[in-house]
């Protein structure tokens, strides 16, 4: 149990995705070997960009194909590697049965590498707020790693809206339990915020939400924050939440079941992230977008409601600056940095200013 060795071998999951793709980049900069599991080695749409890596050439990064639904999958992958990065999502989360089988099978084949003596999950703040009643973010406010979700609603579950939630609680719960019994390697919980930030490859831009929903704002239409309705964006830079799991997999610091969050405690509303874009990068001559609405009736007559309890709730992020030394960028430069790259890397045409032209790709 503990940190990883400084160069040893580390297997990410989820490694051709937006968070997944940073922790590899930045773990080769940090001079470790990676093991990057991604659903098919050779989907070059996904997987180019982690083979345009300097590490790849050298063979210090090898692609493995990695299928969460197989069971097994990662039984070879894991052998010799020191830490995971689990940073992948299952298939859905509406069937918590399916969610605990696929975290029972990761965890095996972490138990028959005999070499991995900690691994990092990816939950999220939806571990954290996910309230089916509104009026609990009111009651408890405070928003920090003790804060759970009130489970003894009855109204709470997978196919109601609550499965995402319900998942990451499980995946924090189950890999803590399994490391405790296995005495031999640690399980850590990374909350990840509002993920914004530059894009590595063009399919990124697809994914998200958040990258996508800057994608959306340049293409000139946008909706509401459907991720808890009317909620301000809580953000963290994708690459500080890839620092936070390399630096969890490195301290001596943590211990077993420790869950910390990673985000800004920045708090933005969605019109406001977009007018930002003209701001930050004039240049562009961004024209603007109009905002779409995509609430029914009945939550939109609660608006007032929502925007009041998300308003009254109280971020924190304390414990991974104190525990880890984290310092976050702002939502400024990421949000540069993500038009930045999904004009250069995801090639988006955005709605401009009438006579306005960007540069050209050079011939």
């Amino acid at each position: 149990m503990g940190p990883i060795p400084q160069g040893g071998t580390v297997a990410v999951t989820g490694a051709a995705g937006f968070i997944g793709g940073w922790i590899v980049r930045q773990l080769l900069d940090k001079g470790y070997r990676v093991r990057a599991c991604v659903r098919d080695a050779r989907d070059d749409q996904k997987n180019t960009f982690l083979k345009a890596m300097p590490g790849y050439t050298s063979g210090r990064l090898t692609l493995h194909s990695a299928n969460l639904d197989k069971e097994g999958c990662f039984n070879e992958i894991f052998k010799g590697c020191h830490g995971v990065a689990h940073v992948s999502h299952v298939s859905t989360y509406d069937d918590q049965d399916y969610v605990q089988k696929v975290y029972d099978h990761i965890i095996k084949s972490v138990n028959l590498s005999e070499s991995v003596s900690r691994i990092v999950v990816t939950s999220s703040i939806a571990a954290v707020i996910g309230e089916t009643d509104i009026q609990e973010l009111v009651r408890r406010p405070i928003c920090d790693e003790d804060r759970y979700p009130d489970e003894t609603n009855p109204k709470r579950s997978a196919k109601g809206g609550q499965g995402y939630s319900m998942g990451k609680l499980l995946l924090e719960r189950v890999f803590s339990h399994a490391a405790a019994a296995s005495g031999r390697w640690d399980a850590i919980t990374c909350c990840p915020g509002d993920n914004v930030g530059p894009i590595l490859a063009a399919h990124q831009k697809d994914a998200g939400p958040w990258q996508h929903n800057i994608e959306t704002m340049l293409l000139g239409k946008y909706t509401e924050n459907i991720i808890g309705a009317y909620r301000p964006w809580w953000t963290v830079d994708v690459r500080d939440t890839a620092e936070a799991h390399i630096r969890m997999l490195e301290s001596s610091d943590v211990k077993n079941g420790d869950r910390l969050i990673a985000w800004s405690t920045e708090s933005r509303e969605v019109e406001d992230v977009c007018a930002s874009i003209d701001r930050l990068l004039p240049e562009i001559g961004f024209a603007g977008a109009e905002k779409i609405d995509p609430f029914p009736d009945s939550i939109k007559a609660r608006k007032k409601e929502f925007k009041s309890a998300w308003g009254g709730c109280d971020l924190r992020n304390a414990r991974i600056r104190n525990t880890l030394g984290m310092e976050f960028r702002t939502l400024d430069t990421s949000v540069r940095d993500c038009v930045e790259s999904l004009l250069s890397i995801g090639k988006v045409n955005p709605t401009v200013n009438p006579g306005n032209k960007l540069n050209p790709s050079p011939s």
